[in-house]
């Protein structure tokens, strides 16, 4: 057979692409730590002694090795946010969607390529709220090193892993609010990298601090992984150049304040060219719902830049950061990215194959019998998609049962469209008598079905009932364009002519917007059972969620593997 010099030439990239890849192997163990924060001991679980846990650095196309040996008192599982898991779904590590807990005393080794994406994603227990303690960040890097990043290399990164704490232990906060009914205690606390900031009580030792030299830039990977706080940060006296999101590049956008949802990932360059001295990095909470809606966290967690070049104790400047509820600052910094197209990118997809209408927001269930403190007449808070509130199934895992073609275990019917229409963003929802069996969700496991290599759009409207607030709906194993966002009713007439088909923003993670609607667009490439949820674990809790099954292709390439040897069993 003869080759041809440009056969010869791919064939010969191919194998050095090979060669340039490795296998990064990591031990995590979790287990018992005790913290002091806000003037209390506590004994939390964590990953290697640390909190946050340890970052990962990888190149891409490299292998990541994770051995997880569970030395804590309960169960856990974990989920490696925005990695695309191709042919790896038994790796994702959703707890009763993907894999059963890894049990106290029992281990898993993780085990999957991180090919196709660079920049910033991280990693966190799926499993109750144990991701209060148990998360890190997980750091893609160019094949090509810093040579081959859209943008002048920065002199330093720094990791700015945004999160919130509770004095309680997380599961007790969840398991309390399941036996009233209503939604968790509030969080006593914001952190930066673990610590609260001087501002909370005892906590002046608890503070991050960055030094930076006068004239060098910082590549800042800002990581939401709150349960619950959406965040405006700044840093006094200094902007941003936001250059990624969530692993994708963006055009460089240049911004005071960055604003971030759970679950999401921003990569901002800041130069250092302030006049030297102490400047206070602070993130208040964006409360979306208004000062109308559910109780919540209202403090703010700090570190301190300090240039190198001072010695003065001097306080540092607090930088004005936005109101509580300040929507409008929200919307332009989510509405203004766009993405960094690059020869070879993905593009959008023109052809749709499978079209949903999906509404998400809050809900009503009737109590359960171990719902002792529930109030049977209001009945017990609940969340749902297109009406259908989740619930996590017993008896074995959503994708092994899809491996096995095991009946029984979950429906294949979840709803195109909303089982009713109304003005979803009319607050009539909650003073019109006549309109409260709206509130009524359906507790069930109902999934939706698509074939391998479909593109799947979906129009996410949020509605008004209970109080319309912002919801970071994430999608594991996939990246999707979002088309359009706005607020009010979705008008296809409207949106559909102002979609940005061109440069859209790629995320794994949508803040869809209070009152509002989003338009998102993927090619479902991956076979698997793929969760797609409300970020806010307290709202997965309560129902906000669905998972999408992708069946196998036809080649070899595009059909599940089976399950690791050391797979959990339930």
């Amino acid at each position: 057979m003869a080759w041809s010099t440009s056969a010869l030439l791919f064939t010969f990239t191919i194998i050095g692409l090979v060669a340039d890849a490795a296998i990064v192997e990591h031990t995590f163990r979790v287990g018992n730590l005790t913290l002091t924060r806000l003037c209390e001991e506590r004994v939390v679980p964590a990953v290697n002694g640390q909190m946050p846990g340890p970052t990962i650095e990888v190149n891409e196309g490299d292998t990541l090795v994770v051995h997880a040996i569970n030395e804590s008192p309960t169960n856990m599982t974990i989920h490696w946010h925005g990695v695309y898991q191709k042919l790896s779904a038994w790796a994702d590590g959703p707890n009763m969607v993907t894999q059963c807990s890894i049990t106290p005393g029992n281990s898993y080794t993780y085990r999957f390529n991180v090919t196709g994406q660079e920049g910033t994603l991280w990693w966190h227990a799926h499993f109750s709220l144990l991701r209060v303690t148990v998360y890190g960040v997980l750091i893609i890097r160019p094949r090509g090193g810093a040579a081959a990043l859209p943008f002048s290399p920065p002199d330093h990164e720094a990791n700015i892993l945004l999160g919130e704490w509770w004095n309680a232990n997380p599961i007790d906060v969840l398991n309390e609010a399941y036996v009233k009914g209503a939604a968790p205690n509030v969080s006593d606390a914001f952190t930066i990298n673990g610590q609260p900031g001087d501002l909370y009580n005892c906590s002046k030792k608890h503070t991050y601090k960055l030094e930076v030299v006068s004239g060098k830039t910082y590549w800042l990977r800002i990581i939401n992984g709150a349960i619950h706080g959406q965040f405006f940060f700044k840093v006094a006296g200094h902007n941003f150049t936001v250059v990624g999101v969530d692993a994708t590049y963006t055009k460089p956008y240049e911004t005071d304040v960055v604003v971030i949802a759970p679950g999401q990932t921003v990569d901002a360059l800041m130069v250092a060219n302030a006049i030297p001295g102490s400047y206070y990095m602070a993130a208040r909470p964006y409360i979306s719902a208004g000062p109308e809606g559910p109780l919540v966290d209202v403090s703010t967690t700090t570190g301190i830049v300090k240039y190198a070049s001072v010695n003065s104790s001097s306080a540092p400047v607090m930088p004005a950061l936005p109101g509580l509820y300040d929507t409008p600052t929200a919307h332009r910094f989510y509405t203004n990215l766009t993405a960094l197209v690059r020869p070879g990118d993905p593009t959008v997809p023109l052809a749709v194959d499978e079209q949903m209408f999906i509404t998400i927001g809050s809900g009503i269930v009737p109590c359960s019998p171990p719902q002792f403190l529930c109030n049977k007449t209001a009945g017990s808070a609940s969340a749902s998609m297109n009406n259908v509130s989740y619930v996590f199934p017993t008896a074995m895992p959503l994708l092994v049962a899809h491996y096995n073609n095991v009946s029984g275990v979950y429906k294949t019917d979840f709803p195109d469209n909303p089982p009713v229409l109304f003005d979803f963003t009319n607050p009539a929802v909650n003073t019109d008598p006549a309109l409260r069996p709206l509130w009524n969700t359906v507790q069930d496991i109902r999934l939706k079905k698509v074939k391998y290599n479909a593109t799947v759009e979906i129009v996410l409207q949020n509605t008004a009932i209970e109080v319309p607030e912002n919801h970071p709906m994430h999608l594991h194993s996939f990246n999707f364009f979002v088309l359009a966002q706005g607020f009010g009713n979705y008008n296809a007439t409207a949106a559909v002519s102002n979609y940005n088909l061109v440069d859209p923003q790629v995320r794994n993670t949508i803040a869809v917007p209070a009152g509002g609607w989003a338009v998102i667009r993927f090619v479902a490439n991956n076979p698997g059972v793929w969760f797609m949820h409300c970020h806010f674990d307290i709202h997965l809790a309560l129902g906000l969620g669905t998972a999408i099954v992708v069946e196998n292709g036809n080649t070899p390439d595009s059909i599940l593997p089976p399950p690791p040897p050391d797979f959990p069993t339930c």
